[in-house]
């Protein structure tokens, strides 16, 4: 006898994306540069500082891919 065990499994059907070569790409792209640009980096003596530059880069890319990102259901059939 052979056991086979079902479960459910959730399977992702929408996703938060950047259309490619879009402008909302290009504004992400620069606006993501000109404010990684900003963070100072000259001086990283020690992990504390260290750890504060990576939260504001994060920070800053989770804010611009929310202003340009959007949220799209993902299907087999690609748009005409």
């Amino acid at each position: 006898m052979v056991d086979i065990i079902i479960s459910k499994k959730f399977i992702q059907d929408k996703w938060w994306t950047i259309i490619k070569n879009s402008e909302e790409e290009e504004n992400f792209v620069n606006k993501l540069k000109n404010n990684i640009g900003n963070i100072s980096i000259s001086n990283i003596h020690d992990s504390k500082l260290l750890e504060r530059i990576v939260y504001k880069f994060a920070f800053i890319t989770e804010n611009l891919w929310k202003k340009y990102s959007k949220y799209v259901k993902i299907t087999k059939h690609p748009k005409a």
